[in-house]
């Protein structure tokens, strides 16, 4: 973890399916852990703002991730 890590990185959803081999680690890599404030899911848990798990960090939604 370095100072430019996602606040939510720990309980965040894509976190998650990055651990269980559901999804790419590029995500984690490209948006969590380098401060990436072109985070869709960060804008919308800043601002408190419903948004389902399976969201990607770009706005995609991935049907397949449950």
């Amino acid at each position: 973890m370095t100072d430019k890590t996602c606040k939510w990185y720990h309980c965040c959803p894509i976190n998650f399916f990055v651990k269980k081999g559901l999804l790419e680690k590029e995500w984690v890599d490209n948006y969590c852990l380098i401060g990436n404030k072109d985070c869709v899911r960060y804008h919308l848990e800043e601002s408190r703002k419903y948004h389902p798990d399976n969201m990607l960090p770009n706005g995609e939604i991935r049907e397949d991730l449950r």
